[in-house]
C-alpha cells in the first residue's frame, strides 16, 4: 500500500473508531436533510445511500482514499489499453465493446480495435436478421425456433441473466435456452423439450477447449447427428471463439464463428459476440440499446467527480462497510423478478474479480477484499432469509434495486412491490426498541406479564446499513448501464485494494486438478500420489 493510500486508510480507521457506535436513527434525527445530502442522481436514476452508516465526513475521507489510490490514473491506463492485467500481460478493454464507432479510436498495441469490434457487431446483426427473418433454416428446411447456448462462466451467466432481465422484450418466435453445467441433467432436460430440426446451438468458448462446454457440445452434436445426420451440423451449430481450427474440426463452418479478443475477460464479455444468444432473444436493436446504456455509464464513470460518481460511491461504501465496519458479506436484493439472476451474475463479477489475497506487487494483501455476495429477488427473500438480517446479530449491508415503472404492468402489483422494498430498508435502518414494542403491545390490551414475556422477541436492533438504487425502468438501455455500473465498481475497489481484478488463477488450479483426476476416475491411469481423502472418494465411486 502506497504511503498516500496508507495515510488515507489510517484516517478512515480513526474515524470509524469514533463514529461506528452511532445509530442510524440518531443520524436521521440530527439532520432533516440527510436524504438530500446523501443521495446521487444520474440520467433518471436515484442512488439513496442515506441509510448507510456514514456522515459527510465519512464520505469526504472515502473520496480522499479514491484520490490517494490513484483511481483516476488507473482509469486512464485502462482506457489507453495498458496491460493492467499484469499477471497475464493483457489489457482490459471491455469498454471498447460498447463504444460507438464515431466516438474515436481505442488503441491496443498501437492498433485501433474499434473497426474489428464493429465489424463483428455487424456480422452478429446480419445473423440475427437471418434467424428472425427465417432465412437461415435447418437441414430439413424448417426455420429455427429454439437457440441453445452452450458455455460456462462468463460465456453463460451474462447472456443468461440479461435474457431473463429483458423478458419483456423477447422475440415472439424464438426461445433461448442455456446449458452450462457438466452434470448431464442440465443438457438432457433442455434437449428433452426440443426438436433437432428447429434447434440451433451456439457454442461459446474462447479456446474451444473448455472441458464443460466441449463435453456438452459433443453430446449435443451426437443428439443432432443421430436425428439428422452428420451433414446437418453445419446448419445447426455456430461458434463464438477465437480458435477457428478447433471450430472447423468440430464441423462448424469458420464463416459461422464469431470472434472476440484476449483483451476481453470472460466475465466482461457480454458486450461481445458472447451476447449473441441475447441478441437472438431480444433483437439486435435492443442489443445495441444495451450497449448504448453501458457506454453512457462508462462516460459517467470517466467524467463524474467522486462525490457524484455512482460506481465510485458504491465501491467506497462497500470498502467502508467491509474494511472499517467489519462486514464480511453483502446482500443484493433486486425487487424485480426479471433481475432474479443478477445476484448470481454479480457473484462471478465481484468475487472472481476481487477474491484475491495477493497484491499487485506479489505480497500478501493488507486488508480483506471482496466480501461474500448473496441475494434473492424481493419479495421472495422476505419469506426466507430476511429474519436473519433483522435479528440474526450479523452486520449485513443490503443493496436494494427497484424500478419506478414495471416491465410487466399487472394492476395492483408494482405499488405493493415498491411498498415492501421501501419498508424493508426503513425497518433495517430504524429497528424497534424494547420500549417501543412494550408500549405497542400494552396499547393493544395485552396483559403486563405477557408483554414482559414477549417484548424481547419482538424488538429489532436496526442500524443495518442499506443502499437503494432506483431505475426509471428495466429496459435494454438501463440494464446495460446497470451492468457497467457494477463493472466499474469492481474496478475501483481493485485499485483501492491494490489487486488485479482481471485474472482468476484459483479457478485455473481447480481445472488442472480435475484433468489430473479424470483418467484415474476413468480407470485408465493408476492412482498415485493422492491424499487419503481424494483416493478414498475415488475408490468409493468404483464400488
Amino acid at each position: 500500500m502506497k504511503p498516500a493510500t496508507r495515510a488515507a486508510w489510517d484516517a478512515l480507521s480513526r474515524h470509524a473508531a469514533a463514529a461506528s457506535s452511532i445509530h442510524l436513527r440518531e443520524l436521521f434525527a440530527a439532520d432533516a436533510q440527510r436524504f438530500a445530502r446523501l443521495s446521487v442522481t444520474w440520467n433518471g436514476w436515484l442512488l439513496d445511500y442515506s441509510k448507510q452508516r456514514v456522515t459527510a465526513q465519512t464520505m469526504s475521507l472515502l473520496q480522499a482514499l479514491w484520490q490517494a489510490a490513484d483511481v483516476p490514473d488507473w482509469t486512464l491506463r485502462m482506457r489507453a489499453g495498458d496491460a493492467i492485467n499484469h499477471t497475464e500481460g493483457r489489457a482490459a478493454l471491455h469498454v471498447a465493446l460498447r463504444q460507438p464507432a464515431a466516438a474515436g479510436p481505442i488503441l491496443h498495441d498501437g492498433h485501433d480495435v474499434m473497426p474489428a469490434v464493429h465489424r463483428e457487431l455487424d456480422r452478429m446483426q446480419h445473423f440475427v436478421a437471418q434467424i428472425h427473418g427465417r432465412h437461415w433454416r435447418g437441414a430439413t428446411g424448417e426455420p429455427i425456433t429454439d437457440i441453445v447456448n452452450i458455455g460456462i462462466g462468463g460465456s453463460d451467466l451474462g447472456p443468461r441473466m440479461a435474457t431473463q432481465a429483458l423478458a419483456a422484450f423477447r422475440h415472439p418466435d424464438i426461445r433461448v435456452h442455456y446449458v452450462a453445467n457438466l452434470d448431464g441433467a442440465d443438457l438432457a432436460t433442455t434437449l428433452a423439450a426440443l426438436q433437432p430440426r428447429s434447434t440451433l446451438f451456439v457454442i461459446a468458448s474462447k479456446t474451444f477447449t473448455t472441458q464443460e462446454t466441449m463435453q456438452n457440445a459433443a453430446s449435443a452434436r451426437r443428439w443432432l447427428v443421430q436425428a439428422l445426420g452428420e451433414a446437418a451440423v453445419a446448419r445447426h451449430f455456430v461458434a463464438v471463439s477465437t480458435n477457428l481450427a478447433e471450430v472447423a474440426r468440430f464441423g462448424i463452418d469458420p464463416d459461422n464463428a464469431f470472434a472476440f479478443w484476449d483483451w476481453v475477460g470472460g466475465r466482461y464479455s457480454l458486450w461481445s459476440a458472447i451476447g449473441l444468444p441475447l441478441a437472438l432473444a431480444v433483437g439486435f436493436d435492443n442489443f445495441r440499446q444495451m450497449l448504448a446504456g453501458a457506454h453512457a455509464m462508462d462516460q459517467h464513470f470517466f467524467s463524474a467527480p467522486p462525490a457524484e460518481n455512482l460506481p465510485g460511491t458504491l465501491a467506497l461504501l462497500e470498502i467502508w462497510n467491509s474494511n472499517f465496519l467489519g462486514a464480511d458479506n453483502r446482500a443484493l436484493l433486486p425487487y424485480s423478478q426479471s433481475l432474479g439472476l443478477l445476484p448470481r451474475y454479480l457473484q462471478q463479477l465481484e468475487m472472481e474479480s476481487n477474491g484475491k489475497q495477493t497484491d499487485r506487487q506479489g505480497a500478501a494483501l493488507e486488508c480483506a477484499a471482496a466480501p461474500v455476495l448473496w441475494g434473492e429477488p424481493g419479495t421472495n427473500g422476505q419469506h426466507a432469509f430476511y429474519q436473519l438480517i433483522h435479528q440474526g446479530g450479523r452486520l449485513i449491508p443490503c443493496e436494494f434495486i427497484a424500478c419506478k415503472t414495471p416491465d410487466f404492468d399487472l394492476p395492483g402489483h408494482h405499488q405493493k412491490l415498491l411498498a415492501n422494498c421501501f419498508a424493508q430498508s426503513e425497518a433495517l435502518m430504524r429497528g424497534k426498541t424494547l420500549a417501543e414494542i412494550t408500549a405497542e403491545l400494552a396499547a393493544g390490551g395485552m396483559a403486563p406479564a405477557q408483554v414482559a414475556a414477549l417484548a424481547p422477541y419482538r424488538s429489532f436492533p436496526g442500524n443495518q446499513p442499506s443502499t437503494t438504487l432506483l431505475l426509471p425502468q428495466l429496459d435494454p438501455f438501463h440494464l446495460g448501464a446497470l451492468l457497467a455500473l457494477y463493472e466499474h465498481k469492481v474496478f475501483v475497489q481493485s485499485i483501492v485494494w491494490n489487486i488485479n481484478p482481471f485474472d482468476q488463477w484459483g479457478v485455473e488450479y481447480g481445472k488442472q486438478l480435475a484433468n489430473r483426476l479424470l483418467p484415474i476416475i476413468e480407470g485408465t491411469t493408476p492412482a498415485a500420489g493422492l491424499d487419503s481423502s481424494t483416493a478414498g472418494l475415488i475408490d468409493y465411486c468404483k464400488l
